[in-house]
């Protein structure tokens, strides 16, 4: 039995398919009659949403999973369980470091939330719960959740088929598994009703989206199609995409579907056929940048972004020249840019030779510097150009407010506070590195 006033604190590591999770678990607490908490050390229940894609954001879930340990030392009462793809990935052996874990969750049962903590509160059991074969959860109802909001994310899709050499995902995700169309646009229209005026559509690769009956095929420009004719959707994005599944019928959605925005994230990872090769990406560098072509000559205001690592094992001075050479080529708006390190169980952790850790970050260096003077410059024309802004709230400068355009970049500007989920002119006056300043356009002109 819950006892009245409990508290829970979720804290997320990862990508946006975490904070999905994050809200889908938010939402299953709430209908049980918990509270929100602002703080771990006030809370009843602490879950730790974990990623384990690469080492850092593996070693920072470790670090703050021990410290909230000793807080248990003081509070035995408390509950606290680990969720995510790092859960999947160490379920046992986290168990075993960490005896004050109530529970380890793997993201494919996370539907299980409610019956596990009431099954904790009523015998303090320790539960494991790591299967990989359960279907992506229904959306869980919670009315009113979503009000104040200006944006929201909606998975499409659990799961990788692809198996990159370096990828923990398909093994803490699972195989690829695709939601019922009628589901997705039920919970978006949800959304919608909320005050949410723009949708993220997830996926590990969204682009590999599939829902076939005896009756019916749904691909996911089919989706893109029928989402985008939803009533009171403004804006429309999708993430992630990769380049070999990525369609010319996806393509020319950027024309066809108007609430979708100009802008894509497209992941190469590296520049050099070989290294793609040994990454098991399924594409050469010249067939990505054939697509870059394509998406610009269909929609030339395009923004792309990418990730990419450097020092994969194998990999020369000379392949890393020729990841500078496609960044260089592409001229991308943004760039995620990370070291390679090794995740255990996948096949590039025992591919050799090394990079030495003092190259990997010389050569993420130089590549972070170019990407950050090419966003600068992107940015610097921009000034004098007045933009369409999607007002999502406070900016972290006092007495403005912040939103992005449609080709995802953030502008800073003095508002009323009463246009929040509304789009404005903004006229750019100033460019930074990582934003833009704006200024709204008055009815009777610019200022």
């Amino acid at each position: 039995m819950l006892k009245t006033n409990m508290k829970f604190f979720i804290h997320t590591f990862g990508c946006q398919m975490n904070v999905y999770d994050s809200d889908y678990i938010t939402q299953c607490l709430l209908n049980m009659g918990w509270q929100r908490s602002g703080s771990a050390e006030e809370a009843d229940l602490v879950v730790v949403n974990t990623c384990t894609v690469r080492a850092k954001p593996e070693q920072k879930a470790s670090t703050l999973i021990g410290r909230l340990s000793k807080l248990k030392k003081k509070r035995p009462e408390m509950i606290l369980g680990v969720v995510g793809c790092l859960a999947q990935e160490k379920g046992e052996a986290l168990m075993e470091r960490f005896p004050s874990l109530d529970f380890v969750m793997g993201p494919r049962q996370i539907a299980e939330i409610k019956e596990t903590v009431s099954k904790i509160l009523e015998t303090r059991d320790r539960l494991l719960a790591l299967q990989l074969d359960h279907a992506p959860p229904e959306p869980e109802h919670c009315p009113g959740y979503f009000e104040g909001r200006v944006t929201a994310f909606v998975s499409i899709m659990q799961g990788c088929n692809n198996f990159c050499s370096y990828c923990i995902v398909p093994y803490v995700r699972g195989r690829e598994v695709s939601r019922p169309p009628h589901e997705i646009i039920k919970e978006i229209k949800e959304v919608i009703h909320q005050g949410v005026k723009e949708v993220t559509l997830l996926g590990q690769n969204v682009n590999s989206y599939l829902w076939v009956t005896d009756k019916d095929k749904w691909d996911f420009p089919r989706l893109i199609q029928e989402v985008g004719r939803l009533e009171g959707l403004l804006r429309l994005r999708f993430t992630t995409s990769h380049p070999k599944d990525l369609s010319d019928s996806l393509i020319s959605c950027f024309v066809q579907v108007e609430p979708l925005c100009p802008h894509i994230h497209l992941p190469f990872q590296a520049g050099s056929n070989k290294v793609l090769k040994l990454m098991k990406r399924g594409y050469t560098r010249e067939h990505y940048l054939g697509l870059v072509k394509k998406l610009r000559q269909v929609r030339p205001d395009i923004a792309i972004t990418s990730d990419v690592m450097v020092g994969f094992p194998g990999e020369g001075r000379d392949d890393f020249q020729k990841t500078m050479d496609l960044i260089r080529e592409a001229g991308f708006d943004g760039l995620f840019s990370f070291k390679y390190s090794d995740r255990e169980g996948t096949l590039a952790a025992s591919m050799g030779p090394k990079v030495p850790e003092e190259e990997k970050a010389e050569r993420l260096s130089i590549l972070q510097e170019y990407q950050k003077e090419m966003t600068f410059k992107k940015h610097k024309e921009m000034v004098g150009d007045v933009v369409s802004v999607l007002v999502e709230g406070p900016s972290k400068r006092p007495g403005q407010f912040m939103g992005r355009t449609p080709t995802n970049k953030i502008v800073n500007f003095p508002l009323d506070n009463g246009m929040i989920g509304h789009e404005v002119k903004v006229k750019i006056v100033r460019a930074n590195r990582n934003s833009l300043v704006g200024q709204p356009v008055k009815e009777r002109g610019l200022n």
